[in-house]
């Protein structure tokens, strides 16, 4: 066999990878990056319209359908800036390392490129085809969060704070986009429930790190296991005593209902709320999603909720 006739059989296999190829990987990275499977949490948009009734209106479930894809957008612009950021400290990270960015998937200036554009586009279509309110707790969402990534992030307490204000956020957003008024004990409930589960969150890796080098977040070595029990457990008591107070409000005898549902709503959240905090005393919250999902017991109890809610507001 000549030279000729060997190299003619091993050039395709020095053939580059075609462009194509090249464009789908990065756009998967993206995607990856922007983190689809915490798009979940922006369903919090129609929790106040929910709260109020609103939510079957006509033109209703348009409009939020467009904050959520605007506050999607915006949380989708952190993840990646946040990524670009971290890039060098995730590649030392035996899981962070696989992140898209931190594997070289998504160049570093790209994530920067696409982060900036969706942080700007998303308040500005928000300006243009939602009320005010919308584009400033937006823009206000992106500040804070993007502080949190340069620099918030490694204080204490603070960081708590700031991840449980981007969840009441969320909650906020659909009622300032339909104009519904706010009550003081859905933002109560709304706020310690997010604080509840963001602190399980740290608890849990806490836990499960103590002891191992390399904890996913840097402030796990400053917190306390006890300390942030302590958190979990108060944020879990105010949301219960919030929830029962809104529930009580108007007195526990129905009025043209069949039964008192908004009152006995609050034995399905009690144990929801129950039921979230046996994953984290075990310290296996690290996932809020994982385990509301996954879990069958309370994903029938969140049903069971749901349904009692519902017929509260329809008082049927």
């Amino acid at each position: 066999m000549t030279d000729t006739t060997v190299l003619r059989q091993r050039a395709p296999e020095q053939r580059p990878e075609p462009a194509p190829s090249r464009r789908k990987g990065l756009a998967a990275g993206l995607l990856r990056t922007a983190r689809p499977r915490q798009w979940v949490k922006n369903v919090l948009v129609v929790a106040a319209p929910a709260a109020a009734g609103e939510l079957f209106a006509p033109n209703v479930l348009t409009r939020l359908a467009l904050v959520f894809v605007l506050f999607t957008a915006c949380a989708a612009a952190v993840y990646l800036v946040n990524d670009a950021r971290d890039a060098e400290a995730d590649r030392a990270h035996p899981v962070k390392r696989h992140r898209p960015v931190a594997a070289g998937q998504v160049p570093v200036p790209v994530a920067y490129a696409v982060g900036g554009v969706l942080g700007v586009c998303a308040p500005l279509v928000a300006a243009w085809l939602c009320p005010p309110a919308v584009a400033a707790l937006l823009t206000a969402y992106l500040a804070v969060q993007l502080a949190y990534c340069v620099s918030l992030k490694h204080v204490l307490v603070v960081d708590l704070a700031v991840v449980t204000t981007g969840f009441l956020m969320r909650a906020m957003i659909g009622g300032l986009a339909l104009g519904i008024p706010l009550s003081r004990w859905f933002l109560i409930t709304t706020g310690f429930g997010a604080l509840f589960m963001v602190s399980a969150k740290r608890y849990s890796e806490a836990v499960q790190m103590a002891g191992k080098a390399g904890a996913t977040r840097a402030l796990l070595t400053e917190y306390t296991t006890g300390y942030l029990r302590f958190v979990w457990q108060l944020a879990a008591g105010v949301a219960v005593l919030g929830y029962c107070l809104w529930a009580m409000e108007e007195g526990g005898v129905p009025h043209t209902s069949v039964l008192p549902w908004r009152q006995l709503s609050m034995v399905a959240f009690i144990l929801a709320v129950l039921r979230y905090a046996v994953f984290a005393d075990r310290g296996t919250a690290g996932e809020p999603e994982d385990v509301v999902l996954r879990d069958r017991a309370l994903a029938l109890i969140g049903v069971v909720w749901v349904a009692m809610y519902g017929l509260a507001v329809a008082n049927w």
